[in-house]
């Protein structure tokens, strides 16, 4: 296992995402972020139907950087999507591997 990971996460629009990576990368809790915009998350709610728009953000950080409960602290929403996918070395990009754990000190 490399001690990098993916964390993928929604936002409400492109100025909360933006702020957000902002923040992690001055923080340097993640080496990049990818802000993805134009989607639409189905959903059901305290009961209720839901379509809202949203920004897909994917982050990759290194393992021990306490990244995932910055977002939750960052995140407007009550209960943010936030998951976490442990990257394997083999199939990976070793010097990528290397340049995400050289950003995130941790």
């Amino acid at each position: 296992m490399s001690e990098v990971s993916l964390i993928y996460t929604t936002w409400p629009d492109m100025d909360s995402a933006r702020a957000a990576a902002g923040t992690l990368l001055e923080e340097q809790l993640i080496a990049c972020a990818n802000l993805l915009p134009g989607g639409t998350s189905l959903y059901r709610w305290k009961g209720k139907m839901q379509a809202e728009p949203e920004w897909v953000m994917i982050l990759k950080t290194a393992r021990g950087t306490d990244c995932a409960e910055r977002v939750k602290a960052l995140h407007p929403y009550e209960e943010p999507a936030i998951l976490e996918w442990l990257v394997e070395d083999d199939g990976s990009s070793a010097g990528f591997l290397e340049w995400i754990r050289s950003e995130t000190p941790g």
